[in-house]
C-alpha cells in the first residue's frame, strides 16, 4: 500500500508533465475507440442489412444444394425435422422458402428474375417485408399474387393490380407457367434485391415449379446475441447431416466476408498509428522521469533502498498514469458512441450509391459493444508495461555515487 501512495504522490509532482501525458493518451484512446466503433458498427449495420434482412445467420439446406441451387436439390418438408430444428435452444423462428429463378413478362417486356415462396407472416418476422411495401399491399396465403421489387416494376412499368406471366423449368425439367396478380410493390436497400426480387405465396410457388411439399432452404432467425457457431453445431447434431447441410451466413456470403476484411486493413493500420503516438507520448514521459529525477534515485540507493522496490515505484507510476489516461478517454468516448449509434452518420452521393448498389444502407452508426474500449484500453495499457521496462534498465545500470552527484 505505501509503494501505491508514493507511486500516486510522484505522479503529481510534476503536475504539469503528467496532465500532458494524461491528455495524450486520452485524446489517442477516444480516436482509437470511437473511430474503431465506428467502423465496426458500419460493418454490423452492413451485415445487419443483407444478412438478417433476407438471408438469415443460419441457412439448412439439402447437402449440396449451395454449391448447385437447383431445384431438384430441394428436400422434402417434414414435421419432425422441423421440429428437431426449431428444438435448438438460439433458434427463435424457422422461415421455410422454395428458391427458383423464372422470366417475368409483362406486356412486350421480359426480365430475369428470382422467385422466392414465402410463408408470409413467417418471412417477415426475419426479413420485415411487409415494412418495405411502398405500393398495394402484403401477401396473403394460397392467392395467386406476388411482391415484386420496386426496380422491376419500373423497368416493366408494372403498376398494383396488373397481371403479369412467368415461366421457367420446374422441378425434375417439368415446364412451369403461371399468371400472377401484382399484390405489392417492395423497396429493398440492395439495388439488385430490388431489381430481381419477386415473392409469392409457399404453396403457390410450390404448385407453380410442381415440386409438391419440397422446399429448397430453411432461413433460421436466431435469438438476440446468439452464437452462429454454437447454434450450428447443436443443430448438425439434431439433423441428419447425410441430408442436410447447416451453414452460417460467413459461408453463403464470402463475399461480404472478403469486403469487411479488405476494409478493416485500413482501419486497422490507423490504429497502428495512434498507437505509435500514443507510445512516443508515454515513452517521452519515461524518459524525462528517469532524467529529472537521477539524483533522487541514487539518494535513494545510498540510504538502502533496493532497486526492485524502486523499481516496483516507477511502474507503478506507468501504470497509474496510464490508467487514468485511460478510463478518462473511455469515458468520454462513450457519450459520442452512444450518440452516434443514435443518430448515424449519413452517407450521399457517390458513396451512398455504391453502397446501395451492394446491398448496404449509406449508415455509419458505432458499436456500442464494450469490447472495443476494452480491448484498446487493454492494448495501450500493455505498450506503457512494455515501454516501462526502460526505466528498470535504467535503474538497474544506475551507478548511485554518480547519480547521488549534483
Amino acid at each position: 500500500m505505501i509503494y501505491l501512495k508514493l507511486a500516486w504522490k510522484n505522479i503529481w509532482r510534476n503536475k504539469r508533465r503528467s496532465f500532458i501525458t494524461i491528455g495524450s493518451i486520452l485524446f489517442a484512446v477516444f480516436f482509437a475507440v470511437f473511430m474503431r466503433s465506428m467502423q465496426l458498427g458500419m460493418y454490423a449495420k452492413m451485415i445487419d442489412s443483407v444478412v438478417r434482412s433476407y438471408y438469415g445467420y443460419v441457412q439448412v439446406h439439402a447437402k449440396g444444394y449451395w454449391e448447385e441451387q437447383s431445384l431438384d436439390n430441394s428436400f422434402e418438408r417434414k414435421s419432425d425435422d422441423e421440429k428437431a430444428i426449431s428444438s435448438s435452444e438460439n433458434v427463435l423462428n424457422i422461415i421455410p422458402r422454395l428458391e427458383g429463378f423464372a422470366l417475368l413478362s409483362a406486356g412486350d417486356k421480359v426480365r430475369g428474375v428470382s422467385l422466392s415462396g414465402i410463408v408470409p407472416d413467417s418471412e417477415n418476422e426475419l426479413s420485415g417485408l411487409k415494412s418495405k411495401i411502398v405500393k398495394g399491399t402484403y401477401l396473403e396465403k394460397n392467392y395467386n399474387e406476388v411482391v415484386i421489387g420496386e426496380g422491376i416494376a419500373e423497368q416493366l412499368n408494372v403498376k398494383v393490380n396488373d397481371t403479369i406471366a412467368m415461366i421457367s423449368q420446374g422441378y425434375h425439367a417439368v415446364s412451369a407457367s403461371g399468371k400472377f396478380v401484382v399484390k405489392g410493390i417492395a423497396k429493398f436497400s440492395s439495388s439488385q434485391i430490388n431489381n430481381t426480387a419477386v415473392f409469392a405465396p409457399l404453396s403457390v410457388t410450390q404448385d407453380f415449379y410442381s415440386t409438391g411439399n419440397r422446399l429448397t432452404s430453411y432461413a433460421l432467425q436466431l435469438k438476440e446475441g446468439s452464437d452462429s457457431k454454437y447454434t450450428i453445431g447443436k443443430l448438425s447434431k439434431n439433423t441428419d447431416n447425410n441430408i442436410y447441410e447447416v451453414l452460417p451466413w460467413e459461408e453463403m456470403l464470402p463475399e461480404l466476408v472478403q469486403i469487411i476484411q479488405a476494409d478493416s486493413s485500413g482501419g486497422e493500420i490507423m490504429v497502428f498509428i495512434l498507437y505509435m503516438v500514443i507510445s512516443f507520448g508515454i515513452f517521452g514521459t519515461i524518459l524525462m522521469m528517469i532524467a529529472e529525477r537521477q539524483y533522487e534515485f541514487g539518494i535513494l540507493l545510498s540510504i538502502g533502498m533496493s532497486r526492485a522496490k524502486l523499481i516496483l515505484v516507477l511502474l507503478l507510476e506507468s501504470i497509474m498514469i496510464t490508467l487514468i489516461g485511460v478510463l478518462s478517454g473511455i469515458l468520454v468516448s462513450r457519450p459520442f458512441m452512444y450518440y452516434f449509434n443514435a443518430h448515424p452518420i449519413t452517407l450521399t452521393g457517390r458513396a451512398a450509391d455504391t453502397l446501395r448498389k451492394f446491398g448496404f444502407e449509406p449508415e455509419m452508426p458505432t458499436l456500442l459493444d464494450f469490447s472495443v474500449p476494452l480491448t484498446h484500453g487493454t492494448a495501450v495499457l500493455m505498450i506503457a508495461i512494455t515501454l516501462s521496462l526502460y526505466s528498470v534498465i535504467s535503474i538497474l545500470k544506475l551507478d548511485p555515487v554518480k547519480a547521488a552527484k549534483r
